[in-house]
């Protein structure tokens, strides 16, 4: 793992600083810092300008190879601006899901078709996706989906049937990738398909979930009859496994760089009130900022570690199997570390509709970042099994 940057990497990080100093202001400076966890339903709009600003300026999809789009940027360039993005208060993106997990899965798995009828938009920042993988009795048992897809031959087209759940941003999005089973009789992780939707069709039905902060940044969605052309299959009827792991190694991948920059800035944030009301000068507190300053370091550097000896088609080395268990922790520890800080009045709201400041909505919302994306038990078991050669946990 290198943890040094190069003098041409230097010279792209002066790229990247003098573009955001340039452009990050004006119409966009309301949205400084905004649209990270528990706060994704601000300023959408306004991110979706800026997700076409990025775009104009050549800075969205920056790690993608040069012939679809991208600036081909190595992994140490990709660090750069992702902390450079931070550190100018970056807004959350909007693109995150098509940039990160949609656009590389394509790119490893997808045809050539399948690229060039989807990658140029995720490029523009003008398309935007969501992920339809869990399902209520399939969360961390992702192998567990009930969602079927049927080939309708006469048609020419995927038809599908069933339900997936916590949909992120659904309601903004254009398009779905969703895991169905294309062979009713099958079990487990065996005759999965990979489809590629368009979310604004008759058989798709996008329903809201109210969470704990009074927002819904995420979703139910249902599927009656849905309709994907019979060519946004991505690989084979019964690939489904291999092509969702796949991109599971990506969002385990360059998209932690993305997440990162979300939490610099909530800890930026923390370290700014901590400052302005003298949390800082209490030694307790000081010593958790302390904490959480080193914890957000090993998570930086794991992820250079990860990306380092990462492959094309996603996979990844064994040690990116701890990334969830531990970002999930530590992110937790940060939300009640901001209540905290902010002091017990931050725990008093009058009344019903709540103006949640974005600390107190950052506390609510990581109490489920250690449930939602694998459970912290199904983390260990998979790092148990998978990493260490153990034996699998008896099943009944």
């Amino acid at each position: 793992m290198k943890l040094s940057f190069s003098p041409a990497d230097e010279q792209f990080r002066e790229e990247v600083t003098s573009w955001l100093a340039a452009n990050l202001g004006g119409e966009f400076e309301v949205i400084r810092g905004r649209g990270g966890p528990g706060d994704e339903h601000s300023f959408v709009e306004e991110r979706k300008a800026w997700e076409r600003k990025l775009a104009e300026g050549g800075w969205t999809c920056v790690g993608w190879p040069k012939q679809y789009g991208g600036r081909g940027a190595s992994i140490e360039q990709q660090v750069i601006f992702n902390e450079e993005y931070a550190r100018a208060g970056g807004p959350g993106r909007m693109g995150h899901i098509g940039e990160t997990l949609t656009g590389p899965t394509l790119i490893a798995f997808g045809s050539e078709a399948q690229k060039e009828r989807y990658l140029p938009g995720i490029r523009a920042g003008k398309e935007f996706w969501c992920q339809g993988y869990s399902e209520p009795s399939a969360g961390s048992d992702l192998a567990n989906v009930k969602t079927r897809a049927r080939l309708d031959e006469a048609n020419d087209q995927w038809l599908i049937n069933g339900q997936k759940v916590w949909t992120s941003l659904a309601h903004e999005s254009q398009y779905v990738f969703v895991i169905a089973r294309t062979d009713p009789d099958s079990v487990a992780h065996k005759g999965l398909g990979f489809f590629l939707l368009a979310m604004d069709q008759p058989g798709i039905t996008v329903r809201p979930i109210e969470q704990l902060t009074g927002t819904s940044e995420f979703n139910e969605v249902f599927f009656d009859d849905a309709v994907c052309a019979a060519d946004d299959i991505v690989g084979a009827p019964g690939e489904g496994w291999k092509v969702a792991m796949g991109l599971l190694g990506f969002e385990r991948g360059v998209s932690t760089l993305g997440q990162q920059m979300l939490f610099q800035n909530e800890f930026d944030e923390i370290i700014r009130i901590a400052k302005a009301n003298g949390a800082a000068r209490d030694p307790a507190l000081r010593q958790r900022i302390a904490d959480a300053h080193v914890g957000l370091r090993i998570l930086r550097f794991n992820s250079m570690r990860m990306l380092s000896g990462g492959g094309d088609d996603g996979s990844l080395q064994k040690e990116a199997m701890i990334y969830k268990l531990y970002w999930s922790t530590w992110h937790r520890n940060l939300g009640k570390l901001a209540m905290d800080v902010l002091g017990a009045e931050s725990e008093i709201i009058a009344a019903a509709p709540y103006e949640l400041t974005r600390l107190q909505s950052l506390y609510l919302f990581t109490r489920a970042d250690t449930i939602y994306g694998g459970t912290n038990q199904i983390q260990r078991n998979i790092i148990a099994e998978r990493a260490l050669g153990m034996p699998r946990e008896p099943r009944g």
